[in-house]
Formats: C-alpha cells, sequence, structure tokens
C-alpha cells in the first residue's frame, strides 16, 4: 500500500520545539546570573600624588684609555719588562724584538753615506772650476740623499722593534715570555688608565631633550651597600640605535673608581615634580592598541582608555583617561564585564594596596 507523506509540517513542528528549548535554556541562564548577584569588587579613589621622575638605567664601566699592546714588527723578543697589574708611565719601554740585522744595516749605511758625501764634497769642488758635468756631481748629491733615506727607514724599524707604554695606566696580565717569537697579531698585554673611569649607558630616545652635556646624574656603584657617586655626562651619541631607537651617553665618573666592565645603575633626575593620578599596575588590562581601566559609576562597570606614564614599582602614573575622584577598580577586575553590575566591597588607600602586596609577597 503506498502512503503520502507531506515533510513541511514536520519541520515547522520541530522549529518550534527548538525555539521554546532555547527561551527556556536563556531563561535559566539568566535566573542563575541573577542569582549570582553583581561581581565584588575593591576601588580606589583617584587623587593627585607626587611623581618624582627619576629616569634609571643600565649602564656599563668603561676605562678612561685602554688598549691592547702589540708590537708592529715581528721577531723574538730579547727584552720584556710587564709588570703585572702595577702602574707605569707613559714612555717606559715594555718590550724589545731583536734588532741586530736592522741595527748591522744602519751601519753599513753610515759607511756609505761617509763615503758619499767625501765624494759629493770632491765634486763641488771640481765643479767650480769646471772639472766636471753639473750631472756627475748631480749624481753625487742624489746618492748622499738616497742613503740619508735609507737610514731614516731602518732606524724607523728599529724604532718598531721597542714597545713602549702609550700612556699611564695600569698594567694587565703578560700574555707572553721572554725569548718568545712575536708578530704583530701577538698580545703582550693590555693596559688601562683607571685613574678616572667612564660610564656609558643608554636611554630611548623619547628623553633626548633631557640629557645634555653637562648634565650631573647619580651613579649606584654598589647595590649592596647603595653606594651613590655623581658623574657628568660629557658625550651623547649623535644618531640612536637603529634597532633599539636608543642613545648612547658616556659620563665621567667622580669620587669613585669601580672596575673598568663593571655593571652599575645610572639616575637621571629629571627635575620635574608633578602631581598626578597614580593606579597599581594590576589594575590596567592591556588591549592590542590601548590599556584599559574600569570605573564604577551608578553601580555600573565602566571601561575607559588610559594613557599611561611614569611606571614605579607597583604604581603607574595616569596621564589621561581618569579624573579626581573616580572609583577606580584595584581586585576582581577579571570577573567585570563591560555594563555588568558591581558592588564595592571596600575603598582601599595607596598604604592598603602596599600592605595588601606585603601580605600576599610573604603567604607565597
Amino acid at each position: 500500500m503506498y502512503f503520502k507523506f507531506n515533510i513541511l509540517p514536520a519541520l515547522l513542528l520541530l522549529c518550534v520545539l527548538c525555539f521554546f528549548s532555547a527561551c527556556k535554556s536563556k531563561s535559566k541562564e539568566s535566573d542563575k546570573a541573577k542569582a549570582a548577584g553583581p561581581v565584588l569588587v575593591d576601588v580606589m579613589i583617584a587623587a593627585p600624588q607626587q611623581v618624582s621622575n627619576v629616569i634609571e638605567a643600565n649602564g656599563t664601566v668603561v676605562a678612561n684609555e685602554f688598549t691592547e699592546l702589540h708590537p708592529e714588527v715581528s721577531g723574538r723578543l730579547t727584552y720584556l719588562n710587564i709588570p703585572e697589574g702595577n702602574a707605569v708611565q707613559q714612555g717606559v719601554v715594555l718590550a724589545r724584538i731583536n734588532a741586530a740585522d736592522l741595527t748591522a744595516q744602519l751601519a753599513k749605511s753610515r759607511v756609505q753615506l761617509d763615503l758619499a758625501e767625501k765624494t759629493a764634497e770632491r765634486y763641488n769642488k771640481l765643479l767650480s772650476i769646471n772639472g766636471i758635468n753639473q750631472s756627475d756631481y748631480d749624481a753625487a748629491v742624489n746618492q748622499v740623499n738616497s742613503l740619508k733615506a735609507d737610514m731614516a727607514y731602518t732606524q724607523t724599524l728599529i724604532d718598531k722593534t721597542v714597545i713602549k707604554a702609550p700612556f699611564s695606566g695600569v698594567l694587565g696580565l703578560r700574555q707572553v715570555s721572554p725569548g718568545a717569537y712575536v708578530t704583530p697579531a701577538t698580545v703582550l698585554a693590555t693596559i688601562q688608565q683607571t685613574s678616572q673611569v667612564k660610564i656609558d649607558f643608554t636611554l630611548p630616545e623619547i628623553y633626548s631633550n633631557i640629557v645634555k652635556r653637562g648634565l650631573i646624574v647619580e651613579i649606584e656603584t654598589d647595590a649592596a651597600n647603595g653606594d651613590r657617586a655623581r658623574a657628568m655626562i660629557v658625550a651623547i651619541e649623535p644618531g640612536a640605535n637603529t634597532d633599539t631607537r636608543n642613545l648612547k651617553v658616556r659620563a665621567l665618573l667622580h669620587g669613585a673608581k669601580p672596575n673598568p666592565g663593571g655593571f652599575v645603575k645610572v639616575f637621571i633626575d629629571e627635575g620635574k615634580t608633578r602631581s598626578s593620578v597614580k593606579v597599581p599596575a594590576s589594575s590596567i588590562i592591556p588591549d592590542d592598541k590601548n590599556n584599559q581601566l574600569v570605573i564604577v559609576k551608578g553601580g555600573k562597570a565602566n571601561f575607559v582608555n588610559v594613557q599611561t606614564g611614569i611606571r614605579e614599582a607597583d604604581m603607574v602614573e595616569i596621564l589621561k583617561g581618569v579624573n579626581t575622584g573616580d572609583s577606580v577598580v584595584v581586585s576582581g577586575v577579571l570577573f567585570v564585564r563591560p555594563k555588568s553590575v558591581v558592588k564595592v566591597r571596600s575603598v582601599k588607600t595607596d598604604a592598603q594596596l602596599q600592605a595588601d602586596k606585603s601580605k600576599d609577597s610573604t603567604s607565597n
């Protein structure tokens, strides 16, 4: 037997059942949300606070002068006087390379020069009475000048066999022994001038209008004891680094002598202490384009975009987006949704926030 079945009424019935099921589910979720109640949050009242703009940077100690001692010519060391770790004066002979062949060549040139000068003198007398041609006399004079040039060149090579201290400083560790064969690539030792040291550090280019030559900065030379000394900026790299967009700055340190190559902290006071709203760093919600804070108004959460300024240890300066007297959510931020109903549990002060953080760190 053949039955004719129409599918349209069945589809309509299925859609009606799904609609009522969805409405019932939403009703349950709404009832559940109402039962949960508003989100409990802690707030702080935005108020102006003193912001001391002290810029902190990492620095490296650099010797006032530093170089590696290399011989200029190859040869065997015949004399070596490098007192490791001791101070030496500029011009002191530190090493000599065997120059016996050059000395012999110089002596030979002296003998030849003596003969050439006598010949030139004799030709000069003959020329005065037309006894020789002018060309013969010119050749004799040229021989004298050529020998003098050869002697000057040989003397220069002999001078290169003597290694002297280029400036007054402290010698490093000796790298060779007497009698060793050395080349211009050989490092005999290092010498550093540590009577005065420099501090090299970098700053973001936004501070280019602050750092100037002659500006006094503070250097923390000993983090354990908190010892600080003063330094004066003497030079600024004219261009920013293309990778980091930082400026390289050099300061001359006074009153302290840390070891070259050491790490120090540099503190620069911008000198513009001002009053601004500060909020805990944990209350800021980072976004793709903006930073946001949650402000409680009329019992509801309002998300506002803010512009941040100086960042301290736990607090961040807010330049735009928050007004004095606003209630800023400082706890429960992750559970708040835009325009959702919130309930203020307590109003925190800056001191209470610091105390709460100390408790958290202690318990952890």
